[in-house]
Parts: structure tokens; C-alpha cells; sequence
């Protein structure tokens, strides 16, 4: 096998092993995938799979697939979009069968209701640690701060389409940038450039 197809293959098979504990949807998946893709394998840096989460967030279909989908093409074209995404479906599809048939018969088994009691605040604590890990990269200081504060305001406030909260918030980012260098105030990333490693571009695009 050469290096092109095993990099392939090994792209199917991580997103094998994160399809079936998807529990709670695609933001589960972002400690999932930060693990495998940019810990363990160091295919992408942090902040690449936080702009293709934003992306896969922002059109249509389940952000899972989408992510998983960029992800792959962002590793190794479109090989790799179709290893990502058919390594995301396939245990997903079997244990969607599996369970469509046997509904029926353990729907009402105590055990079953018992895991479910424990698998919902596990999500809720993933999806909470997705958020936290993003947060360091996005929020580096007080006018991303305030912008992330507001945005959480308005989506327990007002129910706003998630599509329509990151346009506000890549216009609002536009514009803060450019009113930014207008009266001659510096944007704060050296620091986090020699922490991190992570380009200035990024935070330049990010809504500083």
C-alpha cells in the first residue's frame, strides 16, 4: 500500500472510531476529532478545525458529515472528503438499523433507560468542553469577549437561525477590523502566536 492510500485508509478508519460515539450530534465530535486529527495524527492545527466546524456549521446538512467531510478534504483532497465521510456514516447507518429493529423489543428494559440517563449529561459535558476548547482560540481579548457575551444574550433571548449569528458575526468582525486600524489600535496576537503556534492570519479572519 503506498503512502497516498494508507493516508487515506487512515483517515477512514479514525473517523470509523469517532462515528459511533457521536452521541449529542456534530459538537460532540470536536474533542473527538481535536484528539485524533491534531493531537494524535497532526493532520490540521487547532485552529483550522475550528474554521471548518464554523463552516460545516453554516451549511446545510448534519455538522457531523460536513466536518467530517472538510476535514477530510482538507487532509487529502477529495480521496480523503470520501474516506472522512463514509468513515462517519458507516457505524452510524449499521447502529441506526440496528436499533431501528430492535426498538421494539428494548424500549422499556430498565438498562436501557438507566444508559440513556447517563449518555444525556455526558453530551451536555462534551458539548461543553467543545465550547470551552474553542473559546480559548476565539475569545482573545475584551472586543471578542463582549462580541461572544452579546451573541449568547441574543441566542437565549431571541431565537435567531444559527446561519444568521455567523454572517452578524463575520460582518461585525469585518468591520471591527478595519474600524481597529483606523484609530491605530494594535490587535493582541503576539502572545498568542508564541503560546500556540497559531498564525496571526487566523485571528486576523477570525472577528478580532
Amino acid at each position: 500500500m503506498n503512502k497516498d492510500w494508507k493516508l487515506i485508509w487512515d483517515i477512514f478508519i479514525t473517523f470509523l472510531k469517532i462515528g459511533p460515539v457521536t452521541f449529542g450530534g456534530g459538537y460532540a465530535m470536536i474533542p473527538l476529532i481535536e484528539r485524533e486529527v491534531v493531537v494524535r495524527r497532526e493532520w490540521l492545527k487547532v485552529h483550522e478545525v475550528t474554521d471548518i466546524f464554523a463552516v460545516a456549521e453554516s451549511v446545510p446538512g448534519a455538522i457531523a458529515i460536513n466536518s467530517a467531510t472538510f476535514i477530510g478534504y482538507r487532509i487529502a483532497g477529495l480521496r480523503g472528503a470520501i474516506a472522512a465521510m463514509a468513515g462517519i456514516m458507516l457505524p452510524t447507518f449499521l447502529i441506526v438499523i440496528a436499533l431501528g429493529v430492535s426498538f421494539l423489543y428494548f424500549k422499556d428494559n430498565p438498562k436501557m433507560k438507566a444508559a440513556f440517563e447517563g449518555i444525556r449529561p455526558a453530551i451536555v459535558a462534551l458539548i461543553a468542553y467543545a465550547g470551552y476548547k474553542l473559546g480559548k482560540i476565539a475569545v482573545i481579548d475584551k472586543t471578542t469577549f463582549v462580541l461572544t457575551g452579546i451573541t449568547v444574550l441574543v441566542l437565549l433571548s431571541i431565537h435567531f437561525h444559527p446561519v444568521l449569528i455567523i454572517v452578524s458575526g463575520a460582518v461585525i468582525g469585518i468591520g471591527l477590523v478595519k474600524l481597529k486600524d483606523k484609530l491605530g489600535y494594535a490587535t493582541p496576537i503576539e502572545a498568542e502566536e508564541q503560546n500556540d503556534g497559531i498564525p496571526s492570519d487566523y485571528f486576523l479572519g477570525a472577528g478580532i
